[in-house]
């Protein structure tokens, strides 16, 4: 799922693909690679509020998970984040 997800979004789909992402947290919590793509499309569509509740839950499950490479980079796109709003 969090293939065709991707390819949905090479294609210009961000709904369906955003569909899948949220489909994928919900089902599969644990599945921390999901949290970037999502908050990063998010942040495409202008839901940046949103995208910070993503990448902060993906932070949490990196850390319960002990995924410091994931943590890292769910880290650096809320920061980044968090700069651009404040600007």
């Amino acid at each position: 799922m969090f293939a065709l997800a991707l390819e949905l979004l090479k294609l210009g789909e961000q709904q369906k693909a955003l569909t899948l992402f949220q489909t994928i947290a919900k089902t599969d919590p644990n599945y921390v690679g999901v949290y970037y793509h999502l908050g990063k499309l998010l942040e495409e569509l202008n839901r940046a509020e949103e995208a910070i509740v993503q990448y902060k839950t993906g932070i949490k499950i990196a850390q319960q998970l002990n995924d410091q490479h994931a943590k890292s980079e769910l880290q650096g796109a809320l920061m980044n984040l968090e700069m651009e709003i404040n600007e």
